[in-house]
């Protein structure tokens, strides 16, 4: 079976943005929401709301899409967002 990839924006209440790639998905969300790593910009920011993902079977490709995404202005990254997900829902279905 393939491996999936995914590149992923979390947000946080303010929509401060973080932008990473996971090989799973919920155990990086895991991780970003128990503040694994207490000094990330994450939990810094309380980036924790899945708001948009991508999924992909080569790891190169998420890599690369993950520094493009980096790369777009802050506009975009939310131009992005609100086309597929308007409402900045939760996409992983946990309650903040």
């Amino acid at each position: 079976m393939a491996q999936s990839y995914f590149v992923y924006i979390l947000a946080s209440e303010t929509r401060e943005l973080y932008v990473g790639v996971a090989n799973d998905l919920q155990r990086r969300l895991a991780e970003h929401r128990h503040l694994y790593d207490p000094e990330s910009y994450s939990a810094r920011h309380h980036t924790i709301r899945l708001v948009y993902f991508e999924t992909s079977n080569d790891v190169l490709s998420a890599i690369r899409r993950e520094k493009r995404l980096k790369r777009l202005s802050r506009i975009r990254k939310l131009r992005l967002i609100e086309q597929l997900n308007p409402d900045w829902r939760d996409l992983a279905g946990w309650e903040t």
